[in-house]
């Protein structure tokens, strides 16, 4: 069984959230949340609001099927970072001039899934 969170336009640039991503791809759930916990950088605390998503759709899923539902089954399946819209703002140059600044959003998708073999 597999379950999928997605977080949508996150203000966070895609690259740093990436960054995040590719610590946890693969591993325990449990074990990714703790890195993302203590992981220094901001892009984190999105990156693990998703996991924790995921997980709790696992929870949910599992108890409407009626199976029994193991948090330590978890490992995170897949795990990626999409780019959102880009806010478009302005900032004042000298003599007149006007420079572009880009603030961007990221769509974070998680998805776990049960071991194979597991319980």
């Amino acid at each position: 069984m597999e379950a999928k969170a997605i977080a949508r336009h996150v203000r966070v640039t895609p690259r740093k959230a990436r960054r995040m991503v590719d610590l946890i791809r693969g591993k325990q759930a449990t074990q990714a949340i703790t890195i993302l916990k203590f992981a220094p950088q901001d892009a984190a605390t999105p990156v693990r609001k998703a996991l924790e998503s995921a997980v709790a759709n696992a929870r949910v899923k599992a108890d409407k099927a009626g199976e029994a539902f193991h948090e330590n089954d978890l490992y995170v399946k897949e795990t990626y970072v999409d780019e959102g819209v880009t806010l478009k703002r302005f900032r004042a140059r000298a003599q007149g001039r006007a420079a572009r600044i880009n603030k961007r959003t990221s769509h974070i998708t998680v998805v776990v899934a049960n071991k194979e073999g597991a319980r």
